[in-house]
């Protein structure tokens, strides 16, 4: 599961910084711009979700600990 989300996370920052390039600073919000600028929201979206996932299994493991 750790290899997993490390995975998804680096896919999903890879996007995000391969769509920042597209987007058109001068009409951000008409064409292809706007796809990039979903897509970047969507890949920060999948980073913030796995960041979770991360978390609560280390929170997890810890409350098995005790």
């Amino acid at each position: 599961m750790k290899i997993a989300t490390l995975i998804i996370i680096v896919l999903a920052s890879a996007m995000t910084i391969f769509n920042f390039t597209k987007i058109n600073f001068n009409a951000p919000f008409t064409g292809d711009s706007m796809v990039a600028i979903i897509t970047i929201v969507a890949g920060l979206c999948a980073i913030a979700l796995m960041l979770i996932l991360r978390i609560s299994k280390k929170i997890e493991k810890l409350s098995k600990k005790k």
